[in-house]
């Protein structure tokens, strides 16, 4: 049985899906087709029972928006995706918070310099935002490049765990 909950956070509303404590999904809930068509390429036709805290995620989720930012740290996550994309959302998990870098470095941590473009294709699709931290990665450049849940809730991330300055 797949666990849901919707959490309220200062950027929008969150939904987040789990089973068997392991984190399954967090979007943005304005990413509702998203969600359904993920869900479904993963899982098929499985229904998910609303609750207020499955396995005391939301909880951490709700803590680390309240500014204990390490409370999302050793959430077990499985998004699914291909090997590439689980070897890209493994290394984002290593990027410490307020700490950001560029696609090209997140290439250049998997071995593959060259990998940058399919980098940022696996980035955006990354089915666990915040906790597994996409927001982190920006353009070479150090601009704000996109983000699935938009660029103003990029700009709010960075600021919350320092590694931006609240302009």
């Amino acid at each position: 049985m797949i666990l849901s909950s919707r959490i309220e956070t200062p950027i929008g509303p969150l939904v987040l899906l789990a089973r068997e404590g392991i984190l399954l999904m967090l979007e943005f809930d304005d990413g509702g087709p998203r969600i359904k068509r993920e869900m479904t390429a993963r899982f098929g036709s499985v229904e998910h029972q609303p609750t207020e805290d499955p396995f005391g995620l939301a909880s951490r989720v709700r803590a680390y928006f309240a500014g204990d930012l390490p409370a999302i740290d050793g959430i077990e996550t499985d998004g699914g995706g291909t090997e590439f994309q689980r070897r890209v959302w493994a290394e984002l998990r290593r990027i410490p918070t307020s700490v950001t870098i560029s696609y090209g470095e997140l290439a250049r941590r998997l071995g593959d310099v060259k990998a940058t473009r399919a980098v940022g294709l696996a980035n955006g699709r990354n089915p666990i935002a915040v906790v597994v931290p996409c927001h982190r990665v920006i353009g070479a450049d150090g601009s704000l490049t996109g983000y699935g849940g938009g660029v103003d809730r990029k700009r709010w991330l960075l600021v919350h765990e320092g590694a931006l300055l609240d302009v």
